[in-house]
């Protein structure tokens, strides 16, 4: 190839290329941004709709089947569901992957404005919300100490969340927890009564009387006066004097009729951090932020708000759940085995040249690849990830291939007798074909990637981008900088036994012995391939059986969606019955907390009582439910992973009696998606008895299941309610509105906010509400009295009717059809087989007609993403031959060397098998990669022996002096590659169990693909020999055997 002379004949201008490309590659590196995973779409959208007092069956069917019917409309809608609540909608919508989700959004709220006015008059606009992982929390902070919770908030409100929010990069800061101060009129209705006075007069009477206005201007001489008309509150007291007008003359002070109370906002959640009252702050960063920089630039600012002394010394800010620690943990973790990886394979290299200077031109394509990929990167708008730095180290040991194939025949033509620079140029170009053909195939097979759908796409796209590019890069570099460094640098003969270079290391005892430990292998492999040759059958049945144990294996090797990563997070939810009061809720949760910090590992505990969370929009409080989420101490110093804490965690809490409490203990979740559970079973039917009653049966079955943890059903029990129906007969005569009803219920039992008091630069709510005494049961509701348009006093009972119901708490539909929900999390067992235990008990059952049964969760997400995995292997394979039929100009050469392929199967099965991982996304990504790798050794094998043939060598002796020749650089590239991979492949460290499982398929299936292969390769290359021979005699004198070799002649 001319490339190779010209890098031989312009050594300045290659070196001038090569430190271009390492400027622009460390420039672009630093401005990458960090990230865990690539930027993931997903594309689900929801549209949220309050419909205030309405029940589940109401909001179900005048405000969801509405929306579903004209948002099926919408293009690309791959799947519609909704959760009708009370008071509250949510449809979501799943997209094809793909769609643009911004087009999406957009049509759907063009077709939401079609039936807006069709909606009930009651219910909100509604709200239209992409799910963006890029938009979740990336740190969260404790609050805790100061004087008082009151103060705390006071402190997070007014100065930490607003100097956090102009931190650069930070999108938005949201806190929870802590009490607000707030002035509190409690009115006893008994004497409000008897003045003759109601709720609704109290708190127009309190905001009228509080109030300030320009009342003009007044000259006063030269100069000219505002006038400013101040009536307002300037302290409790002067509230407690405002004055009324009682209906039958005169006035009475509040005072007379209600206590006034400096106390604070009735809140039903509560936060704790380690057992003691806190606030939470959520940071949640712009889309395109860096994670690691915007984590930062907190921490810094809330050093500055420290050291200024804005922060009170006894007021402490913990970080909770910081993502960057994480982020760089795991990073670190690659980049450690990428490095060690790489000073494994330049030892191998070393151990098989036995000389630095041909370690050091080889060992320089990795670095310059390395660097050179960071340029492209960030010109294709990727972040330094867990995906594209597992990209890196994948591809660590496979950079220095097409080097190896490259620097070994430069010494093969030096040993011909030529000098060193014409050996640079003819050694380069009489494989640059084989290396160009090699590093394709590598490349090659990430193409058909373009064809996997969902979250696996997505996350292995970069990788596969990462890799084609390191190995492109590395291509470059063996045809251009290792010729022009080997013509210059290179004195001495690779196998000269006595070399003339003063390196200290090529006599040690370890160099000598791994040299005649590789010349003895040679001398054995050169007689096991003449005995092989002769011995076909009995190669090809060792082969069949080594393929028949493999396969008894794989039912021993489970299978999963994604490896789970151990982020030392987990979380304990309880959850008891709709209407709880959140004294119970916090007594049991409570409990979990004593038995949480009885586990050794536990470092941080956070708990939080009373809120929704999981996909729900509405911000309500959930007094029924409690969430204990605990940090774990690093891994390197605790013993046991997340899973085991979990684990263990799970037997303590099943001690814990209430028969109504379900307690979930699970690892977080931090894909960034939305939550969902290792395994969905869902029942679809009409009938929400019938439902009920199946879900309870298969419940039951799941639950008997090897492996299945906290097992739960959807279908609950409603909040018990008291619907108040309004008499409009009545309302009419005696001349009293619907609003006065409402207001004058809204401010007994919840209060209502009529003014507020300044104090400084800061207001005071005022929420006039009665005494707790007052609005305890039915019968205080039902003496509340509103004034008739005559000035009458009409009690409530005569206006309103009472009735106590309980419905479900909410009524899940998808594809139009109600559905309830069985969802269990895992342990101890791979999901593939768990499901498998469940299908055969489910089908067993008798399901009555018009009822449904499905499987969802990540099991689902399995099955597709392995579906269209499937898909793009065949194809990498298809890709690979025809690349190699291109090369070769043959369609026999290629069909050969495709049976490199197939074997790569049973060091894939004994890798997963005797490690204990299992065949998920990660580890079929690895076997696609396997696909294009494995071939490089056959193609460099066969293309040797057609050299040799086509010189006119017999072929069964060109196959025996081939195979010595080529078997160093085939050792050398399989174990620079493997050996690059063990760090990875062990998973050492944060983040690892990600790539670790794709390592292992790859260090295990090169291996055994090598070993087996460079016997196999040859034998199969006689055996179609044998019959291209016999198709010439039948057919006609032309083949591909002689258009094969003639190419090389």
């Amino acid at each position: 190839m001319k490339i190779s002379h010209f890098s031989v004949n312009r050594p300045v201008a290659i070196t001038m290329l090569v430190i271009t490309i390492l400027i622009l590659g460390m420039v672009s590196f630093t401005k990458l941004n960090v990230d865990l995973y690539p930027e993931l779409v997903f594309p689900i959208a929801i549209v949220a709709t309050s419909y205030d007092g309405a029940a589940p069956q109401e909001v179900e069917t005048l405000i969801s089947r509405p929306l579903e019917g004209v948002l099926g409309t919408v293009e690309n809608v791959k799947q519609i569901q909704s959760v009708s609540r009370a008071g509250a909608s949510q449809v979501i919508i799943e997209f094809n992957w793909g769609t643009n989700m911004d087009f999406a959004t957009l049509t759907m709220r063009e077709k939401i404005d079609m039936i807006k006015n069709a909606l009930p008059d009651g219910a909100g606009d509604p709200l239209v919300i992409k799910i963006d992982p890029a938009a979740m929390s990336i740190l969260t902070l404790g609050i805790s100490g100061g004087a008082d919770i009151v103060e705390l908030k006071n402190l997070t409100d007014d100065t930490i969340i607003p100097r956090l929010e102009r931190v650069a990069g930070v999108a938005s800061v949201g806190a929870t927890g802590g009490k607000k101060q707030e002035i509190h009129v409690v009115v006893d209705s008994n004497l409000l009564n008897g003045y003759g006075l109601t709720l609704s007069q109290v708190t127009q009477t309190l905001m009228a009387e509080n109030s300030a206005m320009p009342g003009g201007d007044l000259e006063k001489g030269l100069k000219e006066m505002y006038i400013r008309l101040d009536n307002e509150y300037k302290s409790i007291d002067e509230i407690a004097e405002v004055n009324f007008q009682l209906p039958s003359g005169g006035t009475v002070k509040l005072k007379d009729f209600a206590t006034i109370q400096d106390s604070f906002r009735e809140t039903k959640q509560i936060t704790r951090l380690n057992g003691v009252p806190s606030i939470e702050i959520n940071v949640y960063k712009q889309t395109d932020g860096n994670t690691v920089k915007v984590a930062n630039q907190v921490s810094k600012a809330l050093e500055e708000l420290k050291k200024s002394g804005a922060l009170p010394d006894n007021v402490a800010i913990t970080p909770i759940f910081d993502q960057s620690v994480f982020i760089k943990q795991s990073i670190e973790s690659v980049v450690k085995n990428m490095i060690f990886g790489g000073v494994f394979a330049l030892i191998i290299l070393y151990l098989f040249m036995r000389s630095l200077r041909s370690t050091l031109v080889i060992g320089l394509a990795m670095p310059f690849a390395v660097i050179a990929t960071f340029t492209m990167l960030y010109f294709s708008g990727q972040t330094l990830n867990m995906m594209t730095l597992g990209g890196l180290a994948l591809g660590i040991g496979m950079m220095v291939d097409s080097s190896i194939v490259v620097l070994e025949n430069i010494f093969r033509h030096r040993q011909m007798g030529k000098n060193l620079i014409q050996a640079a140029k003819d050694g380069a170009s009489e494989v640059g074909l084989a290396v160009l053909a090699g590093s394709f195939t590598t490349i090659g097979v990430f193409l058909p990637i373009v064809f996997v759908d969902g979250m696996a796409a997505q996350f292995f796209r970069p990788l596969g981008l990462t890799v084609s590019i390191s190995i492109f890069a590395a291509l470059i570099v063996s045809l251009t900088l290792v010729p022009m460094l080997a013509s210059r640098l290179l004195r001495v003969d690779l196998h000269d036994e006595k070399p003339k270079s003063r390196n200290p290391f090529k006599n040690q005892p370890i160099t000598r012995g791994f040299g005649r430990m590789i010349d003895g292998l040679t001398v054995k492999y050169s007689g096991l391939l003449r005995w092989s040759v002769g011995h076909r059958k009995t190669v090809l049945f060792i082969t069949t059986l080594l393929f028949i144990g493999a396969a008894m294996l794989v039912p021993f090797v489970g299978a999963e969606f994604m490896p789970a990563m151990d982020t030392g997070e987990l979380s304990a939810s309880v959850t008891l019955p709709k209407g709880t009061l959140v004294e119970e809720t916090e007594r049991v949760t409570s409990r979990v907390e004593e038995l949480i910090y009885q586990i050794p590992e536990v470092d941080i505990v956070l708990t939080s009582i009373g809120s929704g969370g999981g996909m729900d929009f509405s911000g309500a409080t959930v007094t029924e439910r409690g969430r204990v989420t605990v940090k774990l101490v690093p891994l390197a110093q605790r013993e046991r992973s997340t899973a085991e804490v979990v684990e263990d965690l799970r037997q303590k809490v099943n001690t814990i009696e209430h028969p109504d409490a379900v307690i979930e203990v699970s690892e977080m979740d931090n894909s960034g998606g939305p939550p969902t559970a290792p395994l969905e079973i869902r029942i679809q039917g009409n009938n929400f008895e019938v439902l009920n009653d199946l879900a309870g049966i298969i419940a039951e079955e799941v639950k008997l299941v090897e492996g299945t943890r906290d097992v739960k059903n959807s279908l609950e029990e409603g909040r018990p309610e008291l619907l108040v129906k309004l008499d409009r007969e009545r309302l009419a005569r005696y001349g009293i509105s619907t609003t006065q009803i409402m207001s004058t219920v809204r401010t007994a039992f919840q209060g209502q906010v009529s003014t507020q008091l300044k104090t400084g630069e800061d207001e005071i709510d005022v929420r006039v509400i009665l005494p707790e005494e007052q609005r305890r049961n039915v019968k205080d509701l039902e003496q509340l009295v509103v004034r008739s348009q005559s000035g009458a006093q009409v009690a409530l009972h005569d206006l309103v009717s009472f009735n106590e119901q309980t419905g479900p708490s909410q009524i899940s539909r998808r594809a139009q059809v109600r559905e309830v929900t069985i969802t269990s999390n895992i342990y101890g067992r791979d999901l593939g087989s768990i499901v498998e235990d469940i299908r055969v008990r489910v089908d067993n059952l008798a399901i009555p007609e018009g009822y449904f049964v499905e499987y969802g969760g990540q099991s689902q997400d399995m099955a597709e993403a392995f579906g269209s995995l499937l898909i793009a292997l065949v194809l990498a394979i298809v890709l690979v031959y025809i690349i190699m039929a291109a090369q070769f100009e043959a369609f026999t050469y290629p069909f050969i060397i495709m049976f490199s392929v197939p074997v790569t199967f049973i060091g894939v099965v004994v890798g997963l098998f005797v490690t204990g991982r299992t065949l998920s996304v990660t580890s079929f990504i690895g076997l696609i990669m396997l696909a294009g790798i494995v071939v490089n050794n056959a193609i460099v094998l066969v293309d040797y022996i057609n050299r040799l043939r086509a010189e006119g060598m017999e072929r069964d002796e060109a196959i025996i002096a081939a195979g010595p020749v080529r078997l160093r650089p085939i050792l050398m590239t399989t174990l620079t590659t493997v050996l690059a991979l063990v760090p990875l492949a062990i998973g050492i460290g944060e983040g690892s169990e990600g790539q670790a499982p794709m390592a292992t398929v790859v260090v295990f299936g090169l291996t055994f693909s090598t070993l087996i292969t460079l016997v196999l390769i040859p034998v199969v290359y006689t055996l179609f020999d044998d019959l291209e021979r016999k198709l010439v005699r039948w057919f006609g004198p032309k083949t591909d055997v002689d258009d094969g070799i003639k190419q090389h002649a």
